[in-house]
Protein backbone atom coordinates (compact mmCIF):
# COMPACT_ATOMS: atom_id res chain seq x y z
CA UNK A 1 0.00 0.00 0.00
CA UNK A 2 1.42 3.35 -1.05
CA UNK A 3 0.02 6.66 0.24
CA UNK A 4 1.30 10.14 -0.57
CA UNK A 5 0.56 13.39 1.20
CA UNK A 6 -0.02 16.57 -0.70
CA UNK A 7 3.18 18.52 -1.34
CA UNK A 8 3.49 21.38 1.12
CA UNK A 9 5.59 24.52 0.86
CA UNK A 10 7.70 25.61 3.82
CA UNK A 11 9.43 28.96 4.23
CA UNK A 12 12.71 27.28 5.18
CA UNK A 13 15.73 25.92 3.30
CA UNK A 14 15.97 22.20 2.62
CA UNK A 15 18.85 22.06 5.15
CA UNK A 16 16.65 23.60 7.87
CA UNK A 17 13.81 21.15 7.15
CA UNK A 18 16.21 18.19 7.04
CA UNK A 19 17.87 19.21 10.32
CA UNK A 20 14.43 19.60 11.91
CA UNK A 21 13.25 16.15 10.78
CA UNK A 22 16.36 14.21 11.77
CA UNK A 23 15.94 15.48 15.34
CA UNK A 24 13.24 12.95 16.23
CA UNK A 25 12.14 14.98 19.28
CA UNK A 26 10.70 17.51 16.79
CA UNK A 27 8.13 14.99 15.54
CA UNK A 28 6.15 15.70 18.70
CA UNK A 29 5.34 19.15 17.22
CA UNK A 30 4.05 17.49 14.04
CA UNK A 31 1.77 14.93 15.69
CA UNK A 32 -2.03 15.23 15.62
CA UNK A 33 -3.82 16.78 18.58
CA UNK A 34 -5.08 13.38 19.74
CA UNK A 35 -1.55 12.14 20.53
CA UNK A 36 -1.58 10.55 23.97
CA UNK A 37 2.02 9.35 24.17
CA UNK A 38 5.32 10.46 22.64
CA UNK A 39 8.75 9.20 23.71
CA UNK A 40 12.09 9.48 21.95
CA UNK A 41 14.72 6.78 22.53
CA UNK A 42 17.94 7.23 20.54
CA UNK A 43 17.21 6.72 16.82
CA UNK A 44 13.54 5.89 17.39
CA UNK A 45 10.37 7.29 18.85
CA UNK A 46 7.18 5.78 20.18
CA UNK A 47 3.82 7.45 19.78
CA UNK A 48 0.27 6.60 20.60
CA UNK A 49 -2.87 8.18 19.21
CA UNK A 50 -6.21 7.95 20.97
CA UNK A 51 -7.94 4.70 20.01
CA UNK A 52 -4.90 3.32 18.13
CA UNK A 53 -2.09 0.97 19.16
CA UNK A 54 1.29 2.50 19.98
CA UNK A 55 3.79 2.58 17.11
CA UNK A 56 7.58 2.79 17.27
CA UNK A 57 9.34 4.40 14.32
CA UNK A 58 13.07 4.00 13.74
CA UNK A 59 15.28 6.29 11.67
CA UNK A 60 16.26 3.99 8.77
CA UNK A 61 17.88 6.24 6.16
CA UNK A 62 18.77 9.85 5.58
CA UNK A 63 20.07 11.60 2.49
CA UNK A 64 21.40 15.01 3.38
CA UNK A 65 18.89 17.79 2.76
CA UNK A 66 16.58 15.70 0.52
CA UNK A 67 15.17 12.66 2.33
CA UNK A 68 14.55 11.08 5.71
CA UNK A 69 13.04 7.59 5.99
CA UNK A 70 11.50 6.17 9.13
CA UNK A 71 10.47 2.53 9.41
CA UNK A 72 8.42 0.36 11.73
CA UNK A 73 10.42 -1.14 14.58
CA UNK A 74 8.20 -4.24 14.46
CA UNK A 75 8.36 -6.71 11.58
CA UNK A 76 4.68 -7.63 12.17
CA UNK A 77 3.54 -4.60 10.17
CA UNK A 78 6.42 -3.62 7.89
CA UNK A 79 6.21 -0.06 6.57
CA UNK A 80 8.23 3.07 5.91
CA UNK A 81 7.39 6.75 6.11
CA UNK A 82 9.61 8.95 3.97
CA UNK A 83 9.87 12.70 3.87
CA UNK A 84 11.08 13.97 0.51
CA UNK A 85 12.45 17.51 0.58
CA UNK A 86 12.97 19.66 -2.51
CA UNK A 87 14.51 23.12 -2.36
CA UNK A 88 12.48 25.61 -4.40
CA UNK A 89 14.46 28.76 -3.54
CA UNK A 90 17.00 29.89 -0.97
CA UNK A 91 14.49 29.91 1.89
CA UNK A 92 11.64 27.90 0.40
CA UNK A 93 11.24 24.15 0.23
CA UNK A 94 8.61 21.60 -0.65
CA UNK A 95 7.98 18.48 1.43
CA UNK A 96 5.99 15.37 0.58
CA UNK A 97 5.43 12.42 2.89
CA UNK A 98 5.21 8.94 1.39
CA UNK A 99 3.93 5.93 3.32
CA UNK A 100 4.71 2.48 1.97
CA UNK A 101 3.40 -0.58 3.81
CA UNK A 102 3.23 -4.28 3.12
CA UNK A 103 -0.25 -5.14 4.40
CA UNK A 104 -2.72 -7.82 3.45
CA UNK A 105 -5.81 -6.50 1.60
CA UNK A 106 -8.07 -6.63 4.69
CA UNK A 107 -5.56 -4.74 6.86
CA UNK A 108 -4.93 -2.23 4.06
CA UNK A 109 -8.66 -1.53 3.79
CA UNK A 110 -8.91 -0.95 7.56
CA UNK A 111 -5.90 1.36 7.90
CA UNK A 112 -5.99 3.33 4.64
CA UNK A 113 -8.32 6.12 5.79
CA UNK A 114 -6.72 6.77 9.23
CA UNK A 115 -3.20 6.57 7.76
CA UNK A 116 -4.08 8.97 4.96
CA UNK A 117 -5.45 11.42 7.52
CA UNK A 118 -2.37 10.96 9.73
CA UNK A 119 0.18 11.74 6.99
CA UNK A 120 -1.91 14.72 5.83
CA UNK A 121 -1.86 16.13 9.39
CA UNK A 122 1.91 15.63 9.57
CA UNK A 123 2.37 17.38 6.21
CA UNK A 124 0.06 20.23 7.20
CA UNK A 125 2.00 20.72 10.44
CA UNK A 126 5.30 20.72 8.52
CA UNK A 127 3.92 23.51 6.35
CA UNK A 128 3.38 25.61 9.51
CA UNK A 129 7.05 25.48 10.56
Amino acid sequence: MNLESTKVSVAKSSKEIFDFLIDLQNFEQLMPENTQKFEVDGDSFLFGLKGMPEIRLVLKEKTEFSNITLGAASSKLPFTLSGNISELAENKSEVQLIFNGDFNPMMAMMVKKPLTKFIEVLAENISKL
